[in-house]
């Protein structure tokens, strides 16, 4: 087996005596790197969109509340507006029904008739008994025998506004009553505490 012989490698930028004798160099205060001062700018740029982001958060609450109250104040005008609604269709309905209309008619003074008579077309001909109608009505609308209808009972008649369906005058009512009967959703106005009721 041969030796091999390991040849020192030159680097070309070092000089012999480089390398022979090294010199011992001044040591010097290493400061340590001063730290960036962070910039205002961004400071102020995120406390300003927090408050922008909290600005936006707290006008978008207040318009949700305010629409919430609007809906209810809407909500509440839909519900007295549907129960005028269905009192003016009761009124209407009462004002069409037959008995209110028999008496109106029976006011104004049209009779019905027994038998009615009728004409042909055809050669002119009149069929039946061919004479007027008595003074009274052969059927009475409002008599006996008729269902009362309590939607018309204190309507005063259209020929008469003192007269009624049943022939009475129409009560006027008292101030405090008239205000009860303008807005019947109220309560009555308590004087003595809460009214009890009669147990004997």
């Amino acid at each position: 087996m041969s030796t091999a012989t390991v040849a020192p490698v030159a680097h070309p930028h070092l000089l012999d005596e480089d390398l022979l004798v090294s010199t011992p160099r001044p040591l010097r205060v290493v400061a340590p790197a001063r730290r960036r001062r962070p910039r205002v700018a961004y400071a102020v740029v995120a406390v300003i969109g927090a408050l922008l982001i909290a600005g936006a958060q707290m006008g978008l609450s207040i318009l949700t509340t305010q629409s919430t109250f609007d809906i209810s104040s809407v909500a509440q005008q839909q519900r007295t507006l549907n129960l005028q609604k269905q009192v003016l269709n009761d009124k209407i309905m009462g004002l069409t029904s037959p008995q209110y209309l028999a008496a109106n008619a029976a006011a104004l003074g049209m009779v019905t008739g027994q038998s009615p008579s009728y004409l042909r077309l055809s050669d002119g001909a009149v069929l039946g008994p061919q004479r007027a109608s008595n003074a009274t009505s052969s059927l009475d609308a409002l008599g006996n025998g008729s269902v009362p209808n309590a939607l018309i009972a204190t309507t005063p008649l259209v020929s008469n506004a003192q007269a009624t369906i049943n022939g009475a005058i129409a009560p006027t009512p008292a101030p405090a009553a008239s205000a009860a009967a303008a807005n019947p959703a109220t309560p009555p106005a308590l004087t003595d505490g809460l009214p009890t009721p009669a147990t004997h």
